[in-house]
């Protein structure tokens, strides 16, 4: 009898990991194994370092010694800094006590989920997806529910409205709505996100919301953040968001969790047990975040660069025969359909990125991070946060690998 491996929950044993980190770890051994210099299109996350005036304002937090605790919702500073971004970008009128301030926005998805999902309940999520919303379900004892996404190279991704309502059971509890979508890149027109708040009215189910990518849209592109389209959010919607890609934080651990106040209070509880209370350096860097203009500016600039590193990488895609690329509008990823190359080279996706790797030393992220269906099966992630010569020297090793083997 072993208690310690005997005893661990089966559920435990079955979750799935975040395959940007699997692969991030292989493209370092692969790196030093072999003596190569490995691209990676695998992890999501600016290539920029924090913002000079907001680690400036985390230094000046550590001089003053702000290292103990805070209130587990967060420091009201940052609260209200919070509260007057959402109500200044999406007219949505939220007050300090309706938003608990997380450990990241990954564990503001997990409050949402821990709070509602239990046993036998059904989670409807457009699909591809970001891993962490079916998984958290299926830890709490529910069902992912997957609604393929359609996909038109001309057009892009879209939700799939008539299946997502014909897909609402007796069982159903909530919907998950990410935009910018992750993996795919997508922006939801705001007619799309309007008709889905009606399904979710109409039966009667909460949205969880993710708009972790909501500064980075690009072109013409229309985005409307759900506060804004829903005047009575309070009724059915959980809304995240967080600091980790539009003022490039991922390790500071920042996010945020909104709700009523009837919902915010238990949830404060929730989250008193599970990590105490945010960071307390990283929150006074939040306030230096959302309160100073050079923040704004420097996120500006930066998500206009990474346009223009969509510009690139969409480009050079295209040059590769077999691949269904679309120019993605948002976040900062494409999502090409390969299922062409993966045809000519006897592969699946998998495969194909483990042999991309070892033999070109490029990383990209096979379309199963993200779906176990065929909008899976057939695509891959990139991300292109990253400088552009690599972008085109990354593209161009995977055109060469592709052209080698099929000539």
């Amino acid at each position: 009898m072993n208690p310690v491996n005997d005893y661990l929950k089966d559920i435990v044993r079955e979750l799935q990991g975040e395959k940007a980190f699997t692969y991030l770890a292989k493209a370092h051994e692969v790196a030093e194994r072999k003596g190569v210099k490995v691209i990676s299109f695998g992890i999501g996350q600016p290539d920029l370092p924090t913002f000079d005036n907001i680690v400036n304002a985390a230094k000046k937090a550590l001089d003053e010694r702000f290292t103990g605790y805070t209130e587990t919702e967060g420091i009201r500073e940052l609260r209200e800094a919070i509260a007057d971004y959402l109500n200044y970008r999406y007219h949505a009128v939220v007050r300090p006590d309706e938003i608990v301030v997380t450990t990241g926005t990954k564990t503001a998805i997990f409050l949402a989920i821990a709070a509602y999902i239990r046993p036998g309940d059904e989670v409807i999520i457009p699909d591809p997806t970001y891993p962490a919303y079916p998984e958290l379900t299926k830890f709490f004892g529910g069902k992912p529910i997957y609604v393929a996404m359609k996909f038109d190279p001309e057009s892009g991704f879209r939700l799939d409205l008539e299946t997502i309502e014909n897909s609402v059971t007796p069982r159903t509890k909530a919907i998950v709505i990410n935009n910018p979508h992750n993996p795919t890149g997508a922006i939801f027109r705001p007619e799309e996100i309007s008709k889905l708040l009606e399904i979710a009215k109409d039966y009667k189910l909460l949205v969880i919301v993710d708009e972790i990518y909501d500064n980075f849209v690009y072109g013409q592109s229309m985005f409307k953040g759900i506060l804004e389209l829903e005047p009575d959010w309070r009724s059915y919607v959980l809304y995240t968001n967080g600091f980790s890609k539009t003022f490039s934080m991922t390790g500071w651990r920042l996010g945020y969790l909104v709700a009523s106040k009837e919902v915010i209070d238990p949830i404060k509880k929730l989250a008193a047990n599970t990590y105490s209370c945010p960071p307390s350096i990283a929150q006074k860097a939040g306030v230096e975040a959302l309160r100073d203009e050079a923040s704004w500016r420097s996120s500006g600039a930066m998500v206009e660069l990474f346009r223009r590193r969509r510009d690139v990488m969409y480009e050079e895609l295209r040059k590769i025969p077999g691949i269904e690329v679309w120019r993605s509008t948002g976040a900062f990823y494409m999502y090409p359909r390969i299922k062409k190359i993966l045809d000519k080279l006897g592969m699946d996706v998998e495969k194909f990125a483990d042999w991309l790797l070892e033999n070109y030393g490029v990383v990209v992220l096979p379309g199963t991070a993200f779906s176990e269906t065929s909008m899976g099966r057939e695509y891959v992630r990139l991300s292109f946060a990253l400088d552009e010569k690599l972008i085109k020297e990354g593209v161009e090793r995977i055109r060469k690998a592709v052209e080698e083997v099929t000539g």
